[in-house]
């Protein structure tokens, strides 16, 4: 007697985003709070805050699929390009000059992108 074909239904898993919507969530209220600068919120802020949140969680989402792929010197450059580019946009929303915001995000990567290269040195053959 032949076994019947058992139907599944496709699983959809949510266990790889678990990480990157933490952070965006975090980022995305964050930016928010930034922005309102101690005023009443609008929808404006809002707008911001979910754009911004939904961008930093696709970007960590996309580079934790593909940095197993990359060599250590280019994954610790593109965690540093990532934090840098998010710290400095959050500094941008202070009102400081577009100079400061950029070198703040430049310090924040080029130091994100030491302690990374360093941990995936260590960490691998």
């Amino acid at each position: 007697m032949a076994h019947a074909a058992i139907r599944t239904r496709p699983h959809v898993s949510l266990r790889g985003w678990r990480v990157p919507l933490l952070f965006g969530a975090a980022y995305g209220i964050y930016t928010q709070f930034i922005a309102r600068s101690g005023g009443a919120a609008n929808f404006g802020q809002l707008a911001l805050a979910l754009a911004s949140g939904l961008a930093l969680t696709v970007l960590i989402y996309g580079l934790l699929r593909i940095q197993h792929a990359l060599p250590r010197e280019l994954r610790a450059g593109a965690w540093g390009v990532l934090v840098g580019g998010a710290m400095g946009f959050l500094y941008s929303l202070t009102q400081h000059s577009i100079l400061l915001s950029s070198v703040i995000g430049l310090v924040l990567g080029v130091s994100t992108t030491l302690v990374t290269f360093y941990a995936f040195y260590m960490r691998e053959p």
